[in-house]
Parts: structure tokens; sequence; C-alpha cells
């Protein structure tokens, strides 16, 4: 029995700090090997922690330390009773195809969050831009886009030859940098609870809104689909997940009632927040060559309706991808003769 509480918690956080610490290096070094004596230390310490945690529990008050208790002893028992099998194997092909799906939907709720976020800022840049279609050139970053859509049009489309002849690898290369940077930014503005990461989808949406009405009501819409399509049906998502990856560390930050430490909110979503932004990276990249080597030619080049299939068919693809790969097929047993 625990007669002085704080004296006890005293006494023994020294002995918990201990196994947190030991705990610590298995977990970032999957292939350390302990020696005997500290094995039996480790051994030791799970025992004690377990004892203190069933000591604890009879006290009402300290409903913290049981937690902390609680996920302390349940890693202790993890690493004791874990098989690991080939730590440093690379399955650059299993991650990308397993890993990064199984991490998307597992934080679903936050892409969609995320995704609605876009939709209502593309809603608003139409919406000013068919209330006042001045602001154009305030509105949209781009110089090229302040001009009349049909004027646009009709310049790319005198166009015959390879317009970008000797600049598509530096084009792609711009392209796949800057998108990148936007989609770390908008992952690591989750560290504003979110804030950031929900006014940079936004904005986003703003852009695209505003863009895509301005030619629609210029009677553009088949340049605009041919135009963006191809690569905006991989960029478009790819932004959007980075934000999910900024819900996911602002939902570890706030926390949400979660009777664990900050650092064990961390540490369990960093290994997602890593999986997710590379799978970002991924997505960018192939957007990025997308866009120098076939999005940037129009008809005569290449036919509109060739490039809104391929842009159809790319985003029919992310979306099986996501929404299917990596998942377990369950092998049911027939019975015959029944």
């Amino acid at each position: 029995m625990i007669i002085d509480l704080q004296k006890f918690i005293s006494e023994e956080r020294p002995y918990w700090s201990e196994l947190e610490s030991v705990l610590d290096r298995l977990e970032k070094r999957p292939e350390l090997k302990l020696s005997l004596s500290r094995l039996e230390r480790f051994h030791y310490l799970y025992q004690r922690t377990s004892g203190d945690l069933v000591k604890v529990k009879t006290f009402a008050s300290e409903p913290n330390t049981r937690a902390f208790l609680e996920s302390l002893v349940a890693r202790a028992f993890g690493e004791i009773h874990e098989i690991r099998k080939r730590p440093h194997r690379l399955a650059p092909l299993h991650w990308f195809f397993s890993t990064f799906p199984q991490t998307f939907r597992k934080h679903v709720r936050a892409f969609w969050i995320c995704l609605a976020v876009m939709l209502l800022g593309s809603v608003f840049g139409g919406f000013v831009i068919l209330a006042d279609p001045d602001t154009k050139d305030i509105l949209l970053p781009f110089a090229h886009l302040h001009g009349d859509p049909s004027d646009r049009v009709a310049r790319e489309e005198t166009v015959n030859g390879d317009r970008l002849a000797g600049a598509k690898s530096s084009f792609s290369s711009h392209l796949m940098t800057h998108n990148t940077k936007v989609a770390i930014f908008t992952l690591a503005l989750g560290i504003t609870w979110g804030i950031g990461t929900l006014i940079m989808l936004f904005y986003n949406g703003v852009i695209l809104g505003a863009v895509a009405l301005d030619y629609v009501m210029a009677g553009e819409t088949t340049f605009l689909l041919g135009w963006l399509l191809p690569h905006g049906a991989i960029e478009i998502p790819a932004i959007i997940l980075a934000g999910q990856s900024g819900l996911v560390l602002a939902g570890a930050l706030i926390g949400w009632g979660k009777p664990i430490s900050l650092k064990m909110r961390l540490r369990k979503i960093s290994a997602d927040l890593v999986t997710l932004i590379f799978g970002v990276a991924v997505m960018l990249i192939w957007a990025g060559i997308v866009e120098a080597f076939f999005s940037q030619y129009h008809e005569p080049v290449l036919p509109y309706g060739v490039k809104i299939g391929f842009g159809i068919l790319e985003l029919a693809l992310l979306v099986l991808f996501l929404a299917g790969s990596g998942r377990r097929k369950r092998v049911s047993s027939i019975k015959r003769g029944k």
C-alpha cells in the first residue's frame, strides 16, 4: 500500500525515465543488441514499472501518471516479445504500393477536410471573378493569367513547333522543386494547429477556382481541361495530401484530450508524416514531368481529346490506387462436401 503517493512517484520516476531512455534507443536503432547485463537490467525495469502501474491504478487522482506508465509498460512488452525481420531491408515498391496508400486511408478524415477547404476556396475564387472580373489582376499571381483567356488560347494554338525545345528538363525540375517546397510548407504549417495549412489550401483553391471560371466564361473550357487535367490530376491531389499531413501534425500537437504526452503523440505520427510527404514528392515528380513534356503542348500539336482522356485516366488510377492498394486480401477456406 502506498502511504505517500508523491514520495512514491518521486522515488520511482528515475526507474521509469531509465526504462523510457532504453526504449527510445531500441526504437531509434532496431538493430541494436543489448548485452546480457543490460538485458537483465531492462527486464528488471520492466517488472518494476509494471508493479508500479498496479499500485498507481488504485489512485484515481493520478490519471496522467497511470496513462504514462501504461504506455511505458506496453512499449516494453512490445520490445520484449517483438520479432524483427531484416530491419534494414529496403522495399520501395512495397512502401509505395502498400505503406503509402494504407497511411493515406488511416488519416482519410483529414484528407476530406482538406479537400472541402480547397473546394470552398475554389467556389470563393470563382465567385470573386464572377462578381468583379477586374480583380483578376490582383487575385491571380501569374502574369500570363491576367489577360483575356481567348487571346492566350489563340497564341498557344498558333505554335506548331516545340516551344520548350532544350528547356524541358530544366522547366520540369523547376516545377518539381517549387511544388515540393509548397507541399512541405503546407505540411509544416500544421505547427500552427492546422490553421496555416487550411489557409494555404483555401488560397490555392481560390486561384484554381478563379482561373477555371475565367476560362469557362471566355468559352475556353476545352482548352482549360486539356491544359490542367494532365498534370493537375496528380498535382492538385498531392497538395491536398500535403495538407492532410499538416492536419495530422496539428492533431498530434493539439492532442484532443488523449492522455499521453506530446512527445509520445509526435512519435506515433512521425512515420506517417514521412510516408505521406514522400508519397507527395513522388506524385509531384510525376506531375512535373507530365506538365513539362505533355501539358504545355496544345492543338494542333496534341489533340485536346487525347490530353483530357489522359488526365481522366490518371485521376481514375489515382483514386483506385489510394482507395484499394495495399489492402490485405482475406482468404476464406471453402469446405467441400457440405
